[in-house]
């Protein structure tokens, strides 16, 4: 990680919510959990955080197949539980509840009815590796990674565009663990985090719509990497850091500018910015909170 004058700005987070004990799954084993947290005493894993257009913050429980509904009061609330695991959720500006399921594909939330439907289970009738994260553009279509269990040992990871008229594109096949992605504000090019390659790739947009000049837009460290990103108005991109307790904020030129400590535990893992764009929520997994930072501009300015 680089920056070029000072050190980076110390943003401090708060605990906003916690998953509340009648909802915590104590002492139940699943097999998500014993392939990606062995060892470890799993009661939820949280992730997904996205705002509907009332406020409300919608997050995922990977393990246990479960998606929350947190109030603006912070009341949680269970909105579905289902035969699956899913890992990234977006809420398109349609309202349209789109999640990654590691298990499944890519799902729609039905909110009234209480259940998942499929929009995309396969590619040329081969299911995913195992899918990750997902974001929207504004025209709708649905940029979403394929990890898997790929890494250094296996540069297989998939990074996929579900155009709205249902053509789907391969944008990459050699990502080291591909997670958390987000287009910049002018949707030329697209940002992946790669866990395992502890780095976050830029992948520019030709004029086909493919991608060329595929790029380390910064690097971190540690025993597990970038998970979860978003962007602000101003281009700068939020790194969720799924080992290090931080999630890292980068100008658009790739300067480490600010850092944001976590209150909770070190797996920071997903992150999204509230309505008035002034607050940063961000899922810290093994502890089950959402933390929330101020990222106006007097708090990430340098000194």
């Amino acid at each position: 990680m680089m920056y070029l004058d000072t050190p980076p700005k110390l943003v401090e987070a708060e605990i906003f919510s916690a998953m509340p004990d009648c909802f915590r799954r104590k002492g139940v084993r699943t097999d998500w959990a014993d392939a990606n947290r062995p060892g470890e005493a799993v009661d939820g894993f949280i992730e997904g955080p996205s705002f509907d257009a009332d406020g409300n913050l919608y997050i995922v429980d990977i393990p246990f197949g479960r998606i929350f509904r947190i109030a603006p009061d912070k009341t949680w609330s269970l909105v579905v539980e289902y035969e699956g695991w899913p890992n990234g959720l977006k809420i398109g500006k349609d309202g349209r509840i789109l999640v990654a399921d590691y298990m499944h594909g890519i799902m729609q939330l039905d909110v009234k009815a209480g259940c998942m439907r499929p929009v995309l289970t396969s590619r040329n009738s081969e299911s995913f590796r195992g899918c990750n994260d997902l974001h929207i553009a504004a025209n709708g279509d649905i940029y979403f990674t394929d990890q898997g269990q790929t890494g250094l040992h296996d540069p297989t990871g998939r990074v996929y565009r579900l155009t709205t008229s249902g053509r789907l594109d391969c944008l990459i096949d050699t990502g080291i663990s591909p997670n958390g992605l987000v287009l910049d504000r002018a949707e030329a090019t697209l940002f992946v985090a790669m866990t395992r390659d502890n780095a976050v790739w830029r992948l520019p947009f030709m004029k086909d719509g493919s991608v060329s000049k595929v790029g380390r837009f910064c690097s971190t460290f540690g025993t597990a990497g970038p998970d979860g990103l978003t962007m602000d108005q101003a281009g700068r991109l939020f790194v969720a850091h799924a080992s290090l307790g931080h999630v890292f904020v980068f100008a658009p030129n790739g300067e480490l500018i600010a850092r944001i400590k976590s209150c909770a535990g070190p797996a920071c893992t997903n992150v999204a910015i509230g309505s008035h764009g002034d607050r940063l929520y961000i899922t810290e997994s093994s502890t089950g909170s959402v933390m929330v930072a101020d990222i106006n501009e007097k708090s990430l300015r340098k000194a």
